[in-house]
C-alpha cells in the first residue's frame, strides 16, 4: 500500500521509525513492531542512521512486510553510487516495498566507520529524479526497464524550524520539482515555528507530517540543541524535564511533551512521524494523548 492513497482520501497518515539491530538477530524489533506500532499507517526503517553500520534498510522492510505491516524504505546516497541505488529500488519494488524516502545520508565522519569513503554520486534531489525516471521506464543512462516499470511514493525530508526558512522552502521546492510526494519533517520542538512554516510551504500543495522525537531527558535535548542543525528545543520544555527526574526517568514527561506538540501542529499538516529512537513502546501512549 503507498502511503499516498491515504493522503489522497485526506486521512491523517501515522508512521514511526525504527533502527535494524548491529547484527542479524532482529526478532525484537518485530515483535515490538507488531505490538505497538501495528495499528499506525506504515513504518520507516533507517538506513544505516547516523554513519553506523547495521543490517540493511532492506532487509528490514522485508522481515516487516512479511510479518504484516507496510514499511518505508529510507534510501540514503552516502554508501551507493547511481548504480546501485537504482538497483536497490528495483529490489524494493520487486519485494512489493512501494513507500520510500529520500536522503542525502550524514558523512561517514559521524560514523563508527571513520575511514569510509562516502559516495554521494547522488543527493536526495537527484535520487528522487531517478525515481522518477525509473516509474518512467528508463534507468538514469537513459536504458529502457524491461517490463512494468515500477512506481513508487516518494517521500522527502525538510526542515521546519531551520534558521533559514527561505532556504528550506527553497529546498522543498526543488525536492517537489524533483518528483517527491510528501515529506516527513526534522523533530519540531517549537510548534509556533512549524506552523509559521507551512503556511508558506502549502503554496506546494503535498502532504507533510510532523517530525516528532520523543525529549528523553535534559541531556539528550542539550546534545540536540548544540549537534543537530534545525533542531532547538525551547528552554521551557527543558525545565519540564528537570522538575520531576522519576518523572522523566520513566518517559512520562517525554511523551508528555511529544502528545503536546503533536496536538498544537495537527490542524497544520496531513500526519504525523514519530521517531521513538528506542522508544516504540511509548509510540500509543502519546498517540492517545494527542487525540488519535
Amino acid at each position: 500500500m503507498k502511503i499516498t492513497e491515504l493522503f489522497d482520501r485526506g486521512e491523517f497518515v501515522v508512521t514511526a521509525e525504527v533502527g535494524p539491530p548491529k547484527g542479524i538477530h532482529i526478532e525484537h524489533i518485530l515483535e515490538e513492531a507488531k505490538e505497538y506500532l501495528s495499528g499506525i499507517t506504515a513504518v520507516n526503517v533507517t538506513d544505516n542512521q547516523s554513519s553506523v553500520m547495521r543490517l540493511g534498510s532492506l532487509a528490514t522492510c522485508k522481515a516487516l512486510k512479511d510479518e504484516g505491516l507496510t514499511p518505508i524504505f529510507q534510501l540514503t546516497c552516502r554508501d551507493r553510487n547511481r548504480i546501485a541505488l537504482q538497483s536497490d529500488l528495483l529490489s524494493a519494488a520487486m519485494l512489493g516495498i512501494d513507500n520510500v524516502l529520500c536522503l542525502t545520508g550524514d558523512h561517514t565522519k559521524m560514523g563508527d566507520h571513520k575511514g569510509a569513503k562516502p559516495v554521494f554520486d547522488l543527493d536526495s534531489v537527484s535520487l528522487l529524479h531517478t525515481i522518477k525516471l525509473l516509474e518512467s521506464g528508463v534507468d538514469l543512462g537513459g536504458n529502457p526497464l524491461d517490463g512494468e516499470p515500477p512506481k513508487f511514493a516518494k517521500g522527502a525530508v525538510v526542515s521546519p524550524c531551520s534558521d533559514s526558512v527561505d532556504a528550506q522552502l527553497a529546498k522543498m521546492e526543488r525536492k517537489v520539482m524533483a518528483g517527491a510526494d510528501y515529506f516527513q519533517t526534522q523533530a519540531v520542538y517549537e510548534p509556533e515555528k512549524f506552523i509559521e512554516f507551512m503556511e508558506k510551504a502549502k503554496q506546494f500543495g503535498k502532504p507533510v507530517q510532523v517530525g516528532i522525537v520523543i525529549p528523553k531527558n535534559v541531556g539528550m535535548c542539550r546534545y540536540m540543541n548544540a549537534n543537530v542543525a534545525g533542531i532547538h528545543v525551547p528552554e521551557y520544555m527543558i525545565d519540564e524535564l528537570k522538575a520531576d527526574k522519576e518523572k522523566t526517568k520513566a518517559g512520562i514527561t517525554g511523551v508528555e511533551i511529544a502528545a503536546r506538540i503533536i496536538r498544537e501542529c495537527k490542524p497544520y499538516c496531513q500526519g504525523v512521524h514519530i521517531m521513538a529512537l528506542g522508544w516504540e513502546a511509548k509510540v500509543p501512549e502519546i498517540l492517545k494523548l494527542a487525540g488519535i
